[in-house]
């Protein structure tokens, strides 16, 4: 089940609390912050000209959070987006290649300049290029999904 029944707006403090977690994830595995200002951070991130994801930790992990560009590109709203598994933004004929991924990025708690095809929700095929995917662990090291950010991709 989906923790976040709503989409990221000023009534819920654009989900601080997971941001919180998505950033201090990122900066703990990569060493550096996803952006160098944290004022109104989740604000900012989810209207950031990247797109950012993260899923839960469901046996076929589900998305839970995606910024204004993630809706944008994979063409979905965020009812959509939280009922949505994960794998589901590739297409059969890449899932292995996806868990292949998924799995390295769980061992290796991080992966840098990963490249793949995607695909939106009406069909439209995209590669995402030099996107980051890394774990996301609470403040006591309990594992809690993954999360990726990426600004480059191609429409195919």
């Amino acid at each position: 089940m989906n923790n976040f029944p709503h989409s990221p707006c000023t009534e819920n403090n654009y989900l601080a609390d997971h941001i919180a977690l998505i950033s201090q994830s990122f900066q703990n595995l990569l060493g550096y912050p996803l952006l160098p200002d944290t004022n109104n951070l989740a604000e900012r991130l989810y209207y950031a000209p990247f797109v950012l994801l993260s899923h839960n930790t469901d046996s076929d992990p589900i998305f839970n959070y995606a910024n204004a560009q993630g809706l944008q590109l994979f063409e979905l709203n965020w009812q959509q987006l939280i009922t949505l598994p994960s794998h589901a933004s590739a297409e059969a004929v890449n899932q292995a290649a996806r868990e292949k991924l998924m799995a390295a990025v769980t061992a290796q708690g991080f992966m840098t300049d990963y490249c793949g095809v995607r695909v939106s929700s009406t069909g439209k095929r995209f590669e995402i290029r030099n996107a980051i995917i890394w774990n996301l662990s609470d403040a006591n090291g309990v594992y809690q999904g993954q999360a990726a950010c990426f600004s480059d991709w191609v429409f195919l």
